[in-house]
């Protein structure tokens, strides 16, 4: 299986599939498309008329969408218990699952993915604060509940928490502060070997959007991307 994504340091779409399958140990090779560049979009519909990252390649078949892509992977690989075994708690972990997938616009938009950063947001908004008070909440009160199960949000590893990985390090970067519980989760998830393998590959990336990191001085990076995009 082949996993075509964007860059790490950028795009939260393709960690999701991406931190599944390395913790899960399905293993898969990476093909790596530079976002916003002119050859992304040719090389990308190569796979998917829908030009979007991250899809995944397995034979003749190909699956956009991170969402998609996890619950395929949930099929072909039972054994990885990627959702909850429990038929209430495998319900709620699709919800919440499906509530960041469609949700959290604002949170997004204001505080995108940007690994390699350390940046106080100077774009703090109430709706902003509501997506972060809402992801505290969904953390808080499953790790309540599943604590004596594990560390996950569901006690074991799910879907659920790899779709909440981006979020921790939009929370690392823009230094959102936490409650001890949710903190907690946040580390632990920060912690994790296949977390610390992606955060060093976006670490060593010389790539960089403008329009997110003004600071970068040109020279420094090999090839920068001047656009106004986020992803």
């Amino acid at each position: 299986m082949k996993l075509v994504m964007g860059n790490k340091n950028y795009s939260s779409w393709s960690l999701r599939p991406w931190l599944a399958m390395s913790h899960a140990g399905i293993a898969f090779e990476e093909e790596p498309v530079r976002l916003f560049t002119p050859e992304f979009a040719p090389h990308v519909a190569k796979y998917s008329k829908a030009r979007h990252v991250p899809i995944l390649v397995d034979g003749e078949l190909k699956i956009w969408d991170s969402l998609a892509i996890c619950e395929y992977l949930a099929e072909k690989f039972p054994e990885k218990n990627l959702w909850p075994k429990d038929a209430a708690k495998r319900a709620e972990a699709r919800s919440v699952a499906a509530e960041m997938h469609s949700g959290f616009s604002p949170l997004r938009v204001n505080l995108p993915m940007n690994i390699r950063a350390s940046l106080p947001t100077t774009r703090w908004t109430h709706v902003v604060q509501r997506d972060i008070d809402r992801v505290i909440e969904i953390w808080t009160g499953l790790r309540e509940r599943h604590a004596a199960d594990g560390p996950f949000l569901f006690g074991e590893f799910s879907i659920a928490d790899a779709f909440y990985a981006p979020v921790v390090t939009r929370f690392h970067t823009y230094q959102v502060k936490l409650p001890a519980l949710a903190q907690a989760y946040a580390d632990h998830i920060r912690s994790l070997p296949a977390m610390q393998k992606w955060i060093a590959g976006a670490n060593t990336e010389r790539d960089f959007l403008v329009s997110q990191e003004p600071y970068r001085h040109v020279p420094d990076f090999a090839d920068p991307i001047m656009v106004t995009g986020g992803h």
